[in-house]
């Protein structure tokens, strides 16, 4: 398994080329609580997401002669705009694989970046079958959203960045979909204090490492839409890490419901006043709902990405009864 030591050396390759987000107090999140809440501000990235880290990380590590050839991924949006800007930067090219259930604001910023876009099919597990014949036919260079070393080393790094702030922390909120972020945290953390309670959350329906952990191996799930786009696809069958460490660190993996993750956006917005996709919502909502038993302070909650299509926060900060649609 993963180690301190990796993602120390991812934080030294980032620096520079990533931002090291602030760690700010919620008041209303520890008045509702009544233990200290922070929120780590890493939708404020680059690309309006963690997972810039990650891919960075992964890209530096590359050869010449890899990055000559171009890398390829599947995403649901914000891995692929991340890898898209990284590739970019040190002269290579990205092809992003997605599914159409991807929001078109996402989609048209990877295509602004430069990136060879594929929409392929109705889920991520279909857009990956693309990618493999890609890797197999055309010599890309694979680089997943999350069942890499490198990626989640380079996630890892807001974990040791909030250690540095709060080492007195007691609970970390994490978003999970395929558990690159939730796996590098919890190494970063638990590394140095085991005692430190991981706790994951996801969308009610579609969340596949949810779903695989219930079943003790990985499995497939449908692919719904979702305000928390960002948390939809599978987790591989084939997972090599991210699945086995998220079930060793994981203290814990809640679900929220739609309803919920929209009142998290709303508080983000009316309270925070920051704007923030579902994804990055979850952990606000799974507070709100009081889903947390015997929550212990300070908690860290990491809101994870920005890159919400901005007339859906709109019906969402309005109370629409279906924000996805539009309807009242």
């Amino acid at each position: 398994m993963m180690d301190v030591g990796a993602i120390q050396d991812a934080r030294g390759r980032i620096r520079g080329h990533i931002l090291s987000t602030p760690i700010v107090p919620s008041p209303t999140l520890s008045d509702l609580c009544r233990v200290p809440v922070v929120l780590k501000l890493e939708h404020q990235q680059t690309t309006g997401s963690f997972k810039i880290r990650g891919a960075t990380n992964a890209i530096l590590k590359l050869t010449e002669t890899e990055r000559a050839r171009g890398v390829v991924a599947v995403s649901t949006g914000n891995h692929g705009r991340a890898l898209a800007y990284a590739a970019r930067a040190v002269g290579s090219c990205a092809t992003i694989c997605m599914s159409r259930l991807v929001p078109n604001n996402k989609v048209e910023e990877i295509r602004r970046l430069g990136a060879d876009v594929r929409i392929i099919g109705d889920s991520q597990d279909e857009a990956e079958i693309e990618v493999g014949r890609l890797v197999d036919e055309k010599g890309l260079v694979l680089l997943p959203p999350f069942d890499h070393p490198d990626i989640i080393a380079g996630q890892g790094t807001i974990g040791l960045e909030i250690f540095e702030a709060l080492p007195d922390i007691a609970t970390v909120l994490v978003p999970v979909s395929g558990g690159g972020l939730a796996a590098g945290i919890a190494v970063a953390i638990k590394g140095v204090r085991p005692d430190v309670r991981l706790i994951g959350v996801s969308m009610q329906h579609g969340a596949a490492m949810k779903a695989s952990l219930d079943a003790g191996r990985p499995v497939q799930v449908e692919e719904v839409r979702s305000l928390a786009d960002a948390l939809g696809g599978g987790i591989g069958l084939h997972n090599e890490l991210t699945f086995g460490m998220c079930h060793s660190l994981l203290d814990e993996l809640l679900l929220v419901t739609e309803s919920e993750i929209a009142a998290g956006i709303r508080h983000a917005y009316e309270k925070e006043r920051e704007i923030v996709e579902g994804a990055g919502a979850v952990g606000i909502a799974a507070l709100l709902a009081n889903k947390i038993a015997g929550l212990r302070g300070p908690v860290a909650l990491v809101l994870s990405g920005r890159n919400v299509d901005m007339e859906m926060h709109r019906r969402v900060v309005n109370g629409l009864s279906d924000p996805l649609r539009g309807d009242v």
